[in-house]
């Protein structure tokens, strides 16, 4: 697979739920009904914390990062279960995941990171990130989605010593 969703929740944005490319992971798997009475299935792939993903070294080409972005909800909220909650130490958290998805990210690999900033502004989470977006977009009806693309480190050269 050459994409990884580390926070995939119920896979809310993509067109192919089921798609092979993608490795969907996320710390929970659970199903709940809304409030509306529709039901949300979080059912990952795998089932790990993106503060400590289990994948080796530059294993994907693009990396999906769009990790809870509440801080301020009860546990048992429809908000909660739909998209998680931020708790404790979450700038801590949110930037040990920035590292995981860089380290599991290949060479010149692309970062997908989607913020939603009704909580917490976008400008302080992306201090958190260890390089500078490339590019972003807002979306949503009161612009408050962001979506920001980085790129990952070129491989280093190798350095041929003549003989």
């Amino acid at each position: 697979m050459r994409v990884l969703d580390v926070c995939c929740g119920s896979k809310m944005f993509w067109f192919n739920k089921d798609n092979p490319e993608v490795h969907f992971n996320d710390i929970r798997n659970e199903t709940h009904t809304l409030c509306d009475g529709r039901s949300l299935e979080i059912s990952p792939d795998t089932q790990e914390d993106f503060t400590k993903l289990s994948f080796a070294d530059r294993s994907f080409k693009v990396v999906v990062f769009d990790p809870p972005h509440l801080v301020n909800l009860g546990e048992s909220s429809w908000m909660a279960k739909k998209y998680g909650i931020l708790k404790g130490n979450w700038k801590e958290a949110i930037r040990k995941g920035f590292e995981e998805c860089f380290r599991v990210l290949d060479f010149d690999g692309l970062l997908i990171f989607k913020w939603n900033e009704t909580q917490v502004k976008t400008s302080e989470v992306l201090t958190l990130a260890p390089k500078p977006p490339l590019f972003g977009h807002r979306s949503g009806k009161a612009m408050n989605t962001h979506w920001i693309t980085f790129i990952n480190d070129p491989a280093p050269a190798i350095n041929k010593v003549a003989i």
